[in-house]
């Protein structure tokens, strides 16, 4: 379902043990080949297809395109909210449906930047209904759930998601692949070793001049497909744990 369709009343009446979904990316640069809505076309995309696979099992509230992504402002075009203000956004949209009495709500990710802020929110809110045992509040990057694609389509090289890259790009190519410039001729840009496992303060102009990580001239929209098919089936088992939950324990 989505919440955007539904009238107030309807919402009323859903019961408060359905899961709650609510998408998060950005609009930031993704390289002189890839468009700056790049991270949710591509959430926005898996998010769709789980909700049609889903039907009235999940309510799925709009994407929130504005994200945090302050490590590339270095680049025009690139929209960020301040890090504490993101942190308050994403605590304020869990705070509205814990209000209206739901109990199992996930804020699933597409954009790497999102990380920190999302997990320290649902932290946060976690300790202030410390009282309440019956509430599951998950944070989720949509490439983090699980998905190997390189084992289960040989044809993917890049083991792990980088920027603007192979993922990306190949994604993008499927969904719009006019807007995709020249990516044959983007070059690969290596991922590094940023001083891990320590955790390195960066920007992206530390790692990339052109601003993509990974080689882009390895996309396709085959690729793409695979990918997409390969992250919302992980979503999808996500969303299912949810309603599996007892509504009690640890385990889910």
């Amino acid at each position: 379902m989505l919440l955007a369709n539904l009238t107030w009343f309807e919402v009323s009446n859903l019961s408060r043990d359905i899961p709650v979904i609510f998408p998060v990316a950005a609009l930031e640069q993704h390289g002189k080949h890839m468009p700056l809505y790049t991270d949710s076309f591509l959430m926005g995309e898996i998010a769709g297809r789980a909700e049609e696979r889903l039907g009235d099992r999940a309510l799925f509230a709009p994407l929130q395109w504005l994200g945090n992504s302050h490590h590339h402002m270095d680049f025009p075009g690139t929209l960020s909210a301040e890090p504490r203000v993101y942190l308050d956004l994403l605590c304020g949209l869990l705070e509205n449906f814990i209000k209206h009495g739901f109990k199992r709500l996930m804020i699933l990710n597409g954009h790497g930047g999102n990380d920190v802020p999302g997990r320290q929110a649902v932290f946060e809110i976690r300790q202030k209904h410390r009282e309440r045992h019956d509430l599951l509040l998950l944070f989720a990057t949509y490439w983090n759930l699980g998905a190997q694609p390189g084992k289960e389509y040989p044809a993917i090289k890049q083991p792990v998601m980088g920027h603007a890259c192979e993922w990306e790009t190949s994604m993008v190519l499927r969904l719009a692949p006019q807007l995709v410039k020249n990516h044959r001729n983007a070059g690969a840009v290596p991922f590094g070793n940023p001083f891990e496992p320590a955790v390195r303060g960066w920007t992206m102009p530390d790692r990339s001049v052109p601003g993509h990580i990974g080689d882009p001239s390895e996309a396709n929209a085959e690729k793409g497909e695979e990918l997409f098919s390969l992250f919302t089936r992980d979503a999808i088992v996500m969303i299912e744990r949810m309603m599996a939950w007892n509504g009690e324990s640890w385990e889910g």
